[in-house]
């Protein structure tokens, strides 16, 4: 527990850092491919967090060609069973629950006494807001030395992506605790799904030091757009993007926060989906309730 001057200054640094200037240099030394470099990030790097090789794909941190390789690294086949029952949803990432509940009077819960609206999370989108007014959300925070590929909790079909431009605060439990409509004030992927259980939305939350938000149908979605300028999927596409259940739709070239949204009366969350909670990609998050 910081005292009340250190408290103070570790929120103004918050406020005061250049949160994108220290992204786009995270983002250079991320993909330096010198050997002495690269390969010191990436051992000091497991040290601090004592990540778990085992589960990599490639367990040798050596053969990754740049560090964010070696973050974004796939895992063996099996490392994350994925629910497969009838009407169950799958937790869509690494990470602990920050907050879950339903969406009260277009609000959402970031933290004891911190609430935002739900229009702002959303781009100030009225009209999508709606669909999702006395409904369900779920926060995940991934910490560092979690596994940083997103998948989808349900079977879909994209049925919308929006880049919102925005700040890039830490998500940590502290900057969730201080800073004031924190996840509809940073930059942010939304994209909407239509499923078995109608809309959901999955968003991808920057945060400090995030490098970039991929998605497996756009690639690494560009910052260099004015604020308010969305980009919309799937403009291109000669077909619809679908994605199964499980199955891979982005991921955070270094950590963040995934927050899914759903309709009301459409899902129950698990009891056990509270905050605090280490949670795990493909586990129980969730049931379908009701028909879609």
């Amino acid at each position: 527990m910081l005292n009340p001057l250190l408290g103070f200054i570790a929120t103004l640094l918050i406020y005061l850092l250049p949160h994108h200037a220290c992204a786009r240099l995270m983002r250079r030394l991320a993909r330096v491919r010198a050997a002495a470099i690269k390969n010191t990030l990436i051992r000091r790097f497991i040290a601090r967090y004592r990540v778990d090789m085992t589960e990599a794909l490639q367990a040798d941190p050596a053969a990754y060609p740049d560090f964010n390789a070696f973050f974004t690294r796939a895992l063996v086949p099996g490392a994350r069973p994925i629910v497969s029952g009838a009407g169950e949803i799958a937790c869509p990432a690494d990470g602990v629950v920050s907050q879950a509940g339903r969406i009260e009077q277009g609000r959402l819960l970031q933290a004891k006494g911190i609430d935002y609206t739900l229009e702002s999370l959303l781009g100030d989108d009225g009209a999508l807001a709606d669909r999702f007014l006395g409904g369900s959300f779920a926060t995940v925070y991934l910490s560092p030395r979690d596994y940083h590929r997103v998948h989808m909790p349900l079977a879909g079909v994209l049925a919308d992506m929006r880049y919102i431009p925005g700040r890039l605060f830490s998500v940590n439990d502290y900057s969730t605790r201080h800073v004031r409509g924190l996840f509809a004030r940073n930059e942010r992927l939304v994209t909407l799904f239509e499923t078995e259980t109608g809309p959901m939305t999955v968003i991808l939350v920057g945060a400090f030091f995030v490098a970039g938000i991929e998605t497996v149908w756009a690639g690494e979605v560009s910052r260099e757009r004015p604020h308010g300028r969305w980009q919309r999927q799937p403009a291109g596409h000669s077909t619809p993007v679908e994605l199964g259940h499980g199955e891979e739709m982005g991921r955070f070239n270094m950590g963040s926060t995934v927050i899914v949204l759903f309709g009301p009366g459409r899902v129950r969350w698990t009891e056990t989906l509270v905050p605090g909670t280490k949670v795990r990609m493909g586990e129980l998050m969730g049931r379908v309730m009701g028909d879609g």
